[in-house]
C-alpha cells in the first residue's frame, strides 16, 4: 500500500513539465527598443542586446555561449539550442550540469517538472524527487543518463579525451538514440560547434565515469580518461585561430574564468599579438562585493587583459527573465543570417 501512495504522490508532483520558450514565436524588439529609454536594469539589457547584435553583424567576431546556473532545467534550454541551430553562436562553453543534467538529461526524452508546491525535502528525497529551488527532477530518470554516460565511456578507446571530445561522443549518441531534436549536444555535433565543460565530472556524468573507471580496473582493462589541460589547450587554440571573439555570458564561476583565460594562455604560448576579447556580456545576480569570479564585472577583467572595457556590459538580473527578450531580439533582427559558419569543432578531426 505504502508503494502505491509514494507513487501515485510522486506522479502528483512531477505533473508539469517545464515548457521551454520559443524566441522564434515572439518578436521582443518593440520591447527592448522601449527599454533602451528606461533606466537601470532596463536599459542595461536594451544595451546588452545591443552588443550581442554587434558581435552577429561584425564578419570577424567568433561568438561564445558561456553558460552556468540552472537556467536550462528553467525554461531557457531550446533558447540555447535555437542560437545554435541558426548559427547565432560559434562555441559553447558551460557547467557539466548545463550540458548533461539538462540539456542531455533531456535529450534522452526526460523532463524536468515545475515545483507547483515544496514539501519538506526528506520528502522529495524518499520520493527520489531532486529540487532546483522551484523545479523537480527525477532521480530516477537522472539515473539513467548516468548509466547512458557509462555507456559511451564503454565504448570507447581508452585513452585520454578532452570535454569537447567526450560531448561530441554524446552529441552522436543522440543522433542515432535521442528522443528530442532540439538538444544542443545534438544539434552541436551536427553543426560543428565545440562544447567545452572545464569542471566537466562535477555532474551527472562524474557518475557514469568513475563507474567506468572503477569497473575496468577491477578487470585489469585500460580506461578512458578526461584530460582538462586539453580542454585548456583545445579552447586557447580556438581563440588564437578566431581572433576576434564576442562573449555572451549567463552566469559565471568555472565557465566564465576559463573562457576569458584563453587570452592569457595565448600570450604565455608566444602569440604577442592575441587580442583581449573584444565584445562581452553577462548576465548575472552575482553581488560584486565578495570577490568572487561569478560577481566581477567585465571591467575588472580588463585589468587581467582579458575583456575590451570599451564594448563590454554587465546585466545584474535573473537570467531566466531577460534571455528570452534578448535572444528574441535578435533572432528577429536577422544579423546572424549572413553569418558565415566556423565549424571549429571540425578543426579538431
Amino acid at each position: 500500500m505504502n508503494d502505491i501512495v509514494n507513487t501515485n504522490r510522486k506522479a502528483e508532483l512531477l505533473s508539469t513539465t517545464v515548457e521551454h520558450i520559443d524566441i522564434t514565436k515572439f518578436d521582443a524588439r518593440p520591447i527592448v527598443d522601449a527599454m533602451k529609454k528606461m533606466s537601470f536594469t532596463s536599459r542595461d539589457l536594451g544595451r546588452a542586446t545591443d552588443i550581442y547584435n554587434q558581435m552577429l553583424a561584425d564578419p570577424d567576431c567568433s561568438i561564445f555561449l558561456v553558460i552556468a546556473g540552472s537556467t536550462s532545467a528553467g525554461g531557457c534550454m531550446d533558447l540555447y539550442a535555437e542560437l545554435l541551430r541558426n548559427n547565432m553562436i560559434d562555441g559553447v562553453v558551460a557547467t557539466g550540469a548545463s550540458i548533461v543534467d539538462m540539456d542531455f538529461f533531456e535529450g534522452l526524452g526526460h523532463k524536468h517538472y515545475q515545483a507547483l508546491e515544496v514539501p519538506d525535502d526528506d520528502t522529495l528525497r524518499s520520493l527520489l524527487i531532486d529540487r532546483i529551488y522551484d523545479t523537480y527532477i527525477d532521480e530516477e530518470q537522472l539515473q539513467d543518463c548516468d548509466h547512458t554516460i557509462l555507456e559511451i565511456a564503454n565504448s570507447l578507446e581508452p585513452r585520454p579525451y578532452s570535454s569537447r571530445e567526450f560531448i561530441r561522443e554524446m552529441g552522436k549518441y543522440l543522433v542515432e538514440n535521442g528522443k528530442k531534436d532540439n538538444s544542443l549536444v545534438k544539434l552541436a555535433y551536427e553543426h560543428d560547434v565545440p562544447i567545452f565543460c572545464p569542471a566537466f565530472v562535477d555532474s551527472s556524468a562524474g557518475f557514469g565515469l568513475v563507474k567506468h573507471q572503477v569497473d575496468r580496473a577491477k578487470e585489469g582493462k585500460p580506461y578512458m580518461v578526461l584530460d582538462a589541460i586539453a580542454d585548456f589547450r583545445e579552447l586557447t587554440d580556438i581563440k588564437v585561430k578566431a581572433g576576434t571573439t564576442g562573449l555572451l555570458m549567463i552566469g559565471g564561476g568555472v565557465p566564465k574564468n576559463f573562457i576569458q583565460d584563453t587570452v592569457v594562455c595565448a600570450e604565455i604560448l608566444g602569440h604577442d599579438d592575441v587580442q583581449v576579447h573584444k565584445y562581452a556580456v553577462q548576465i548575472t545576480v552575482a553581488d560584486v562585493r565578495d570577490g568572487a569570479c561569478s560577481s566581477s564585472t567585465l571591467q575588472e577583467a580588463a585589468s587581467w587583459g582579458k575583456v575590451n572595457t570599451g564594448i563590454e556590459q554587465m546585466v545584474f538580473a535573473e537570467a531566466g527573465s531577460v534571455m528570452p527578450l534578448l535572444a528574441s531580439d535578435a533572432y528577429h533582427r536577422g544579423l546572424w543570417k549572413n553569418r558565415v559558419k566556423r565549424r571549429w569543432g571540425a578543426s579538431f578531426d
